[in-house]
């Protein structure tokens, strides 16, 4: 039987992809730029990375501070995050558009709209062609008791939502269809 598959365009990710607003201090301001290509790398140190294009303004803060914010908006903010990655911060003050707050960091700004903030440290950044993978260390996160459930966060209080392409959209996330590391156990062979 043949394969129904094709050859799909490999530049194009076909995987719906998370949605972080990133801050950092440049030239003095918060400055914040949006960021799709992002994602957890490990948990003990607590590593994010996140692709950035090597003209983007937001990067010179990072670079230089050595620090920036991790902030994850919620379907509500979705005009304003779309904002912050369309506009640069060289020609536009778009912490105009956001309640701004600082840490214990004072080169991370966080922006109070967003349901989770995090203060990060650069780990390493990696050069790649056009573009910076920058790997970043959790510091410490913030939340409020709303977006909890049992002194957790909850994605279903949270409503993030992700990116998705070749047809450039904001999609929020359905209902809860599995459990992870539970539901495969009904494919164990019992020994």
């Amino acid at each position: 039987m043949p394969n129904p598959k094709i050859k799909i365009n490999t530049g194009i990710s076909p995987f719906p992809m998370p949605v972080v607003i990133v801050g950092a201090i440049v030239e003095g301001k918060p400055n914040f730029m949006t960021v799709a290509w992002f994602n957890r790398l490990n948990s003990r140190p607590n590593l994010w990375g996140m692709v950035i294009g090597e003209k983007q303004y937001t990067l010179e803060g990072i670079q230089e501070a050595r620090e920036f914010s991790m902030n994850i908006p919620n379907v509500d903010l979705v005009v304003k995050t779309d904002y912050a990655g369309i506009v640069s911060g060289r020609k536009e003050d778009k912490a105009d558009h956001f309640e701004v707050f600082f840490g214990e960091s004072k080169n991370a700004p966080m922006i109070k709209e967003c349901p989770v903030t995090a203060e990060c440290k650069v780990y390493d950044i990696v050069e790649l062609p056009g573009s910076k993978f920058v790997i970043g260390e959790i510091i410490h996160a913030y939340s409020e008791e709303i977006y909890m459930t049992d002194g957790v966060t909850d994605s279903k209080k949270i409503r993030p939502f992700v990116f998705t392409a070749p047809e450039h959209h904001y999609r929020e996330l359905g209902e809860k269809i599995g459990t992870a590391f539970a539901d495969g156990k009904a494919l164990l062979r019992d020994e």
